[in-house]
């Protein structure tokens, strides 16, 4: 009886550590591929390199535009999985610098947009799809709204126009309705 114990004893921990086994190479499996740049990474970096940035902005509904130039800088990092925008202008007289971080998660296959500047002390979060059609991403988010304090729904639309073309459309809800907050023509420089 004892000898039985051992073998159903010893049978038992073999089976527990090839199930461990087997789940650990499926997690060590999935945690390789969400942390491999693919082919969507490679989309991303095409964006690299220094751009010129034409900004047109509406203050509030129906107001006229002011319109500025800005640069970008955007650069693959950590092994070529997010993408860092670093743009200088002047904007309403004032200087401007905003960076950005671009990324696309392999495991939720979206993609996500930090943004932070010097005009503010928040950061805008974003989580965007792509769509094949239109070559563009279209983000949802929020970002603060300084004369309240509190959050308010954003989108952004980045489209792709060609290698050296590109047009980034901003939108805020303002008094339940969505408006054209910005617009960006952004060409290669």
């Amino acid at each position: 009886m004892k000898r039985l114990t051992c073998i159903v004893a010893v049978m038992l921990l073999i089976t527990v550590t090839f199930r461990v086994q087997a789940q650990d190479d499926a997690s060590m499996k999935a945690w390789q591929a969400y942390m491999t740049p693919g082919d969507v990474h490679k989309m991303i970096a095409k964006s690299d390199g220094n751009w010129n940035e034409d900004i047109t902005m509406w203050m509030a509904p129906g107001a006229p535009p002011t319109k500025s130039k800005a640069t970008c800088i955007n650069t693959m990092i950590m092994g070529g999985r997010y993408q860092q925008s670093v743009h200088k202008g002047n904007m309403m007289g004032m200087p401007f610098e905003g960076m950005g971080l671009l990324a696309y998660d392999n495991a939720k296959k979206i993609f996500i947009s930090s943004w932070i500047d010097n005009f503010g002390t928040g950061l805008m979060y974003m989580e965007g799809t792509w769509d094949d059609t239109s070559k563009s991403i279209t983000f949802k988010g929020t970002s603060v709204d300084p004369g309240t304090g509190k959050d308010m729904n954003v989108r952004e639309v980045m489209k792709f126009i060609d290698d050296s073309n590109m047009l980034m459309e901003m939108y805020a809800v303002v008094n339940g309705t969505e408006t054209k907050t910005m617009e960006i023509k952004i060409s290669k420089n």
